[in-house]
């Protein structure tokens, strides 16, 4: 696909909107609504990488309350006939259909690549990837299983989005001190990962989410690992022009 003469890409990842309470999280969410209000001018295309709830599922009839602003610019965006695509993180992974029937969005759980301007993305939200883990990729075993997922939709959704939104904020799932802490080159698994992706095949940029750092790794001359960071602390986003890719922050 060419991107239009001056228009753009847009990356955004890990907003965690309802953690820790919907109340705290408000200001976060007007102010990334704010954001895709202002994108949508030369938006040519916007990739969501996960996580833009702390929890999320679709149930049979219901899905969790509120989001209504996000959902309604989502929506308006959409129906503009700008493309959006959601890449499900860790907190959202149980997403089954509202997205594509309700706002015309493409979900994806697995890393995908797309290619503009003969520039080549690898696009994932990143949890599960990578040496290591083990104990995080064991669980999500079991969060995907389907018998698990059909026991969990038998809770009434009051219990479960309350007993979902308990742990995650118990657990400081949202963030957590250890995830937002630089490991170095070598141990940042996602960087492991990338480059031995590489070894099969080239991409020009490996974009991902879920470490809640800002990132930019050059893997070789001719290739770069970049993470989003998130809209909890850093407010970043990628944005590509066509040309190059950069990392930025949103200040309003």
């Amino acid at each position: 696909m060419q991107i239009p003469k001056g228009k753009k890409i847009y990356f955004a990842s890990d907003n965690h909107l309802g953690a820790p309470t919907k109340e705290a999280s408000l200001p976060r969410e007007k102010k990334f609504v704010a954001w895709l209000d202002e994108i949508k001018e030369d938006a040519a295309v916007i990739f969501l990488l996960g996580d833009l709830f702390d929890f999320w599922m679709d149930y049979k009839y219901v899905v969790p309350k509120g989001f209504t602003r996000t959902l309604g610019k989502l929506a308006e965006i959409s129906d503009s006939g700008i493309p959006i695509h959601y890449f499900v993180g860790n907190h959202d992974l149980w997403m089954n259909g509202y997205f594509e029937e309700e706002l015309n969005i493409p979900v994806y759980h697995k890393p995908k690549e797309f290619t503009f301007n003969n520039t080549t993305f690898f696009l994932g939200h990143g949890d599960g990837l990578g040496p290591g883990d083990k104990g995080y990729k064991r669980m999500k075993k079991v969060f995907t299983n389907p018998v698990c997922k059909w026991l969990f939709r038998w809770l009434h959704p009051d219990l479960g989005v309350r007993l979902a939104q308990h742990l995650s904020v118990k657990n400081k799932l949202i963030s957590g001190d250890e995830d937002a802490k630089f490991l170095g080159e070598d141990n940042e698994w996602l960087v492991q990962y990338c480059k031995r992706k590489l070894e099969q095949e080239h991409r020009d940029y490996f974009i991902f989410g879920h470490r809640h750092l800002p990132m930019e790794i050059e893997l070789n001359s001719n290739s770069k690992y970049v993470n989003l960071g998130d809209w909890i602390q850093y407010y970043t986003y990628g944005v590509f022009d066509g040309e190059r890719l950069e990392l930025k922050n949103y200040k309003k």
